[in-house]
C-alpha cells in the first residue's frame, strides 16, 4: 500500500524542482524528506530520483507516480466537496491567499459579511503576490487565491486550476499634469515588476499605441505608482480601484485607450470549486468588489 503523504512529498519535489527547495517550502528538513522518498523507493520498489550534478530529479517512473498522485488528490477534493454539500451550511477554515489591493480594499467587508451569514466559517488571509499564491494553491498550503490577469496574458502557469471571474477593474494611463505636453516614450514611466503579468501587458499597451515606455521605476506596490504619478515624477498604468481608495482626483491621460481592464478571479483546485464553503467566499468577494468597482468609460 502507498503512503499518501509520501505521494505528496515526491510530487513537491517536482513541483519545486529540487528536495531542498521542495523542503523550504514545506518546511521540512532536507533529510526528512530524503528518509520518507527513500521509504517510497522501497515501497514502490522503484527508483524515483536520480542524481544530476548536486540536486535530484524525477526519473520517468517518478514522474508518471507524481501524474497518478495529481489525481489521487483530485479525487479526494472531489469526494471532499460531496460530503460538504451533504452536510449544508458552509463550515470550516478556508485559507484565502490574495493580492495587496484587494485585500486592503475589498476583502474586509466581504469577511464581515461572511462572519454575519455563516458564523461556523472561519475565513484566514494570506497577502501574497501572484505568483507565489498560485504555487501555494497547487501545493495545498491556500484553499482558494484571488488574482487578476490582463488580456493576452495566462491565467495560471500550470493545468490543475479552476477559474471563475467575479468582476472586472478598469485600468487607465496616468501622465502628471506637467509632462501632458512631453511625447509619451520621452516620459519616465513605473511599472511593476519584470517577471510581473501586468508588466508584459503594459509594454503591449504601449507598443500598441506607437511607443516604447521609458521605464525608470520598478514596484509591486500599486500605491507607490499612484504617488509617483501625483508627486509629478512619473506615469503609470492604474486600477481604478486603487485611485478610487486612496481618493486621488488625479485625471487619466486622453493619449491612451480608455477601454483597458483586468479581471478579478477566483482560483481553485479543479474538484473543489463546488464546495459549499469557496462557493460562499468566492459570492461575498464578488458581492463586495461591485460594490467597489466603476465600469469603464
Amino acid at each position: 500500500m502507498l503512503d499518501l503523504h509520501r505521494l505528496v512529498l515526491l510530487r513537491a519535489v517536482a513541483m519545486h524542482g529540487s528536495i531542498t527547495a521542495a523542503a523550504r517550502e514545506l518546511a521540512y528538513s532536507h533529510s526528512a524528506i530524503s528518509q520518507q522518498l527513500a521509504l517510497l523507493e522501497r515501497e514502490t520498489g522503484a527508483v524515483l530520483l536520480e542524481k544530476v550534478g548536486r540536486t535530484s530529479r524525477l526519473t520517468p517512473v517518478g514522474r508518471e507516480l507524481v501524474q497518478n498522485t495529481e489525481a489521487v488528490l483530485a479525487a479526494m477534493a472531489h469526494a471532499e466537496t460531496e460530503l460538504a454539500a451533504a452536510q449544508g451550511e458552509p463550515r470550516g477554515i478556508v485559507t484565502v491567499a490574495v493580492f495587496t489591493s484587494i485585500a486592503r480594499i475589498v476583502l474586509p467587508s466581504a469577511l464581515l459579511a461572511l462572519a454575519e451569514k455563516y458564523p461556523g466559517l472561519d475565513v484566514r488571509l494570506r497577502r501574497s503576490d501572484p505568483q507565489d499564491a498560485v504555487q501555494q494553491l497547487i501545493a495545498r498550503q491556500v484553499d482558494a487565491v484571488v488574482t487578476d490577469t490582463f488580456p493576452g496574458e495566462r491565467v495560471s502557469p500550470v493545468g490543475g486550476l479552476h477559474a471563475a471571474t467575479i468582476g472586472r477593474d478598469p485600468v487607465r494611463g496616468y501622465l502628471p499634469p506637467a509632462m501632458m505636453d512631453r511625447p509619451l516614450d520621452r516620459v519616465p514611466w513605473v511599472l511593476e515588476p519584470q517577471q510581473a503579468a501586468s508588466r508584459h501587458w503594459a509594454l503591449r499597451v504601449c507598443r500598441e499605441s506607437g511607443f516604447e515606455p521609458m521605464v525608470a521605476h520598478e514596484s509591486s506596490d500599486m500605491l507607490f505608482h499612484l504617488r509617483m504619478v501625483e508627486a509629478g515624477l512619473a506615469a503609470a498604468f492604474l486600477p481604478d480601484l486603487v485611485v478610487r481608495e486612496a481618493g486621488s482626483e488625479i485625471e487619466p491621460c486622453d493619449s491612451l485607450p480608455s477601454n483597458l481592464q483586468r479581471d478579478i478571479l477566483v482560483l481553485t483546485r479543479q474538484g473543489t470549486e463546488a464546495h459549499p464553503a469557496l462557493n460562499a467566499v468566492r459570492e461575498a468577494i464578488a458581492s463586495a468588489l461591485q460594490k467597489h468597482v466603476s465600469k469603464p468609460d
